[in-house]
């Protein structure tokens, strides 16, 4: 398969945890320049970088090896004791798949080390290996390998043992490996291994153990090594690997073992036998079906015609009955019935619990099926949404629902999808924390002996805010007190350096906070997982917990090694559940309104164009307005002299880098303005562009004039529209001339097209998606309109959201005070955990947001008021009447001296004794 008699076994990448310094493409560009066709990748006991090596090397050209170098326990992989002080936890072992029975061995095996066997590290055993054996070549790797640990004891008979063993469970699949590399005792090692091979007959291949890609990269490789074992560069007693641990030529590590071109010929051999063992493929759990229903694609259009009559009525207007059929027929050919049944489903049963959800993200709000079962809440008809935005029928990809919850109540819908689905079938998502550019430096700085303060100072001259962040190359360029360190002081040189070539790597796993997987069964039937523990806010956003040795609630959820992108490309269902902090605001808003008035208002039902309401935003009072409380918002809309819900799409879409440093805002603003003339190329354009001013502001609309100009249908007008937002120049001109072309052959001048063209290409490339702008801004109107008609109700639930954030308590105050709202002190025979609405226009201060308090605290505080409390007298009922009485009533195993203390600064027992200082006093 190649002149190159060699191809790399045992290679590391930065997935192999601050222990590699590979990158995958990078490792994938350098095997390709050195001749091999073929490469493996064997991280350290995981299988995170397994779908991006397939990818990145078969667009290479390259034929990618599925590998992992596992960790045998001695011993039960369940066992957490070691057998004797010199017994090692485990051994290291190569594992590689040779077809698609070995990939799935090998996700079994390394998920059954985290789940099963983690004990330091991701363990398995001969009992694993035994199970899951087939379809697998091993050798028998490192240093650290149970062979070699052997031979390095001197235990001849031990080290013919495990080769008798794995060559009898792995006929004719095993291998002794040797290593072109000059670690002290590698070359003594060698020896005795192609000795051993020569006296069982085993066949042994070389390997290098790469884990880093070229020998300049050894130093910032060694610092990646300080970093992730805590240890300084200068530390004389720390592990160091050798300089040879480089990504080698077939020459190179031909020189390491002059006359035995067999070792590098095996390798070839292994490469020859291994087939590609990865593949797409859609795997979708089946929705159970409900009685009397033959199928998923029954059901779905039973389900989304009735839910179409319920907004449409019925008999269904022609226009909203071609669209559901025809988005009804290319689900169904899609094969994706299942998938939208799934999402209504829990999205379902989120509202009869009473859990808000959200009006729809992203493009899903597009969707008239979606719309219909209830997933979305803004009707795509009316806004001109596009379907094929959201699923192309003609590239077909994993349609993309993502669903808002209430922050407060996200996790029981979670806990709701793994009992419906199984608990083994649905996970959490794996991400991955990166060296960036102020981690980098903070971690390298460390590493080479700089104080804390002087890499603190350093980091923070970098910047990294959402909107602008550098990296460190950049800061580098750009910033000049960066620059100057950099090209005057040694020291800073070199730790920029390092850090310039270790940032972006990854330093260690994470669960991603709102993606959720799930699988037709067992997770770790169709991706590697791991488990990982959750505690606090993000154990209780999870769902079910569980007590750990130490008292406190935890849980351990499945998490899939691969990361979101990877999971969605394999196959498999995933989505985020958000948590949304606005749904818990409107939640608790309408829940206080119906609390005072008896009746809550149906936000479905508001009007859409009340003037007090834009007259509001036009005077930038919008504070706890969702999407528009910068000051970049509230200038957007004052400029545009918002009136209408359509400036508030527009502007949640121009709201973006790019049409920001563009000018498209000023360009919407002026004409809104009148200030400035509204033209169209063409009168074709007006109907596309009127409601934006003729400014190409959203994707759909730059679909709509490929369709009316070019002829194109929605599925390719959406091609040219992907063309058009990616940074390849070939594409996205390729892609515009056949919109050229196609809209001249159908009678267009040219040369109008083409200044179209060139239109399409500047703004085109910043349009927004309408489908996420519309819903949004529902939900930003939502907050505005209960600003304005239920003011102390809305004010009282942000301020209870931000509770613990006394600078944000401080803007909404005063911005409370501005709409004539009266504040009421807390008091402690009054007041509850949470701000409460005293008629329309009085708030009574939350308890809960004096400093020094806590939730469990004021909840007792509230039971003793009530009669539950825990004290010697706790069953009586009512205001407390002294200090004495209150001690006497609440828990104080919950509410302690410094609880009130702090109350009584804040004058919560001021109704009780009005001289602070005395109460004070009093307490001990």
């Amino acid at each position: 398969m190649t002149d190159r008699p060699f191809v790399h076994l045992h290679c590391h990448t930065h997935y192999s945890l601050l222990d590699g310094a590979s990158e995958i493409s990078a490792l994938v560009k350098r095997a390709k320049e050195l001749g091999m066709n073929a490469l493996a990748l064997t991280d350290h006991g995981n299988l995170h970088g397994a779908w991006k090596l397939y990818t990145s090397a078969k667009k290479a050209g390259v034929k990618p090896i599925v590998g992992m170098e596992a960790y045998v326990a001695p011993g039960d992989r369940r066992s957490r004791n070691r057998n004797g002080a010199a017994q090692k936890p485990y051994y290291h072992l190569v594992l590689l798949a040779r077809d698609p029975q070995g990939y799935r061995n090998l996700v079994k095996l390394s998920s059954l080390g985290f789940t099963e066997g983690f004990y330091t590290r991701p363990r398995i055993d001969r009992e694993l290996l035994r199970r899951f054996g087939e379809g697998l070549i091993v050798s028998s790797a490192c240093m650290a390998g149970e062979l070699a640990s052997h031979l390095m004891q001197g235990d001849w008979e031990g080290a013919r043992d495990v080769a008798a063993w794995y060559a009898e469970h792995f006929p004719g699949r095993y291998y002794l490996e040797v290593q072109a590399h000059s670690t002290p005792g590698q070359e003594e090692l060698n020896a005795a291994i192609l000795k051993l091979a020569e006296e069982l007959d085993l066949p042994a291949i070389a390997t290098n153990d790469s884990h880093f890609l070229l020998p300049a990269d050894h130093d910032a490789h060694d610092v990646l090594l300080c970093i992730g074992l805590g240890k300084d560069r200068s530390d004389r007693d720390r592990m160091r690997y050798d300089h040879g641990l480089y990504f080698k030529s077939a020459e190179e590590v031909a020189a390491a073992f002059p006359g035995r071109k067999d070792l590098l010929e095996n390798t070839l051999a292994i490469a020859e036998q291994c087939v590609p063992a990865l593949e797409r493929k859609v795997s979708l759990p089946a929705f159970p079906l409900p009685p009397g229903v033959a199928s998923a694609e029954e059901l779905l259009v039973r389900q989304a015609t009735e839910g179409a009559k319920q907004r449409y009525g019925e008999p269904l207007p022609d226009h909203v009955r071609q669209r559901l059929e025809y988005e009804l027929d290319v689900i169904v050919r899609t094969g994706y019935s299942g998938y939208f049944l799934i999402v209504a489903d829990f999205i379902q049963y989120a509202r009869q619990k009473g859990i808000p959800v959200g009006p729809g993200r992203g493009s899903a709000a597009g969707s008239l099926v979606a719309y219909a079962l209830g997933i979305t809440g803004v009707c795509p008809l009316k806004h001109d949404l596009l379907f094929e935005r959201f699923l192309n029928p003609e590239r077909v990809s994993m349609p993309d629902i993502d669903v808002d919850f209430c922050f407060e109540r996200r996790g029981e819908v979670i806990e709701y999808v793994r009992e419906k689905y199984g608990r083994n079938a649905v996970g959490q998502i794996v991400t991955f924390g990166t060296l960036k550019s102020r981690a980098a430096v903070r971690d390298v700085g460390r590493v080479l002996g700089f104080t804390p303060a002087e890499t603190d100072a350093l980091a923070k001259l970098i910047p990294n805010q959402p909107n602008y962040s550098l990296t460190v190359a950049e800061a580098v360029e750009k910033v000049a007190e960066v620059r100057r360190l950099y090209e005057t002081d040694e020291r800073y040189r070199q730790l920029l350096d390092y850090a310039m070539r270790l940032e972006g790597l990854s330093r260690h796993t994470g669960v991603h906070a709102a993606g959720v997987v799930i699988a037709p069964g067992p997770l770790e039937d169709y991706v590697p997982v791991f488990t990982q523990e959750l505690r606090g806010a993000a154990r209780r956003e999870s769902g079910r917990a569980q007590r750990n040795g130490d008292g406190e609630e935890a849980e351990r959820v499945i998490v899939t090694q691969f990361d979101m992108d990877d999971v969605a490309d394999v196959g498999l269902l995933k989505m985020d559940f958000l948590g949304l902090t606005t749904l818990t605001v409107i939640h608790d808003t309408l829940l206080a309104i119906r609390e005072r008035t008896g009746q809550a208002p149906d936000l479905d039902r508001i009007d859409y164009e009340d003037p007090e309401v834009y007259r509001m935003l036009r005077t930038g009072r919008t504070t706890g307005v969702f999407q528009f409380e910068s000051p970049l918002a509230t200038d957007l809309l004052r400029g545009m002299r918002c009136d209408r819900f359509d400036d508030l799409v527009a502007s949640n879409a121009l709201m973006r880098p790019g049409p920001l440093d563009s000018g498209m805002h000023r360009v919407y603003q002026r004409r809104k303005r009148g200030e400035e003339p509204v033209t169209y190329l063409l009168p074709e354009l007006e109907p596309i562009l009127r409601s934006t001013y003729g400014v190409i502001t959203y994707q759909e609309q730059l679909m709509r004039i490929a369709q009316e100009l070019a002829g194109m249908s929605l599925a390719e007008a959406d091609v040219l529209r992907k063309a058009v937002g990616k940074k390849d120049a070939e594409l996205i001109q390729a892609e515009v001339a056949r919109f050229v072309e196609r809209a001249v052959a159908r009678g267009y001048d040219r040369a109008v097209m083409e200044e179209l063209a060139s239109q399409i290409v500047t703004f085109g490339r910043y349009g927004f998606n309408k489908s996420h702008a519309a819903a949004y801004s529902l939900l930003a109107y939502h907050t505005a309109w209960l600003k304005v008609h239920h003011t102390a109700e809305f004010f009282c639930a942000n301020m209870t959201i931000e509770l613990d954030d006394t600078d944000k308590l401080k803007v909404l105050v005063e911005d409370a005070l501005g709409f004539g709202i009266r504040f009421e002190g807390p008091d402690i025979n009054r007041g509850t955990y949470r701000f409460e609405p005293i008629g329309d226009r009085d708030i009574r201060y939350g308890l809960g947001a004096v400093k020094g308090t806590g939730q469990q605290a004021i909840e007792a505080i509230v039971a003793a008021r009530e009669g539950r409390g825990a004290g010697p007298n706790g069953h009586v009922a009512g205001p407390f009447a002294s200090l004495y009485d209150f001690c006497a009533r609440v828990d104080r195993s919950r509410v302690n001296k410094r609880t009130v203390e702090a109350l009584i600064k804040a004058g919560a027992f001021d109704s009780l004794h009005r001289n602070r200082a005395a109460l004070l006093a009093s307490l001990d």
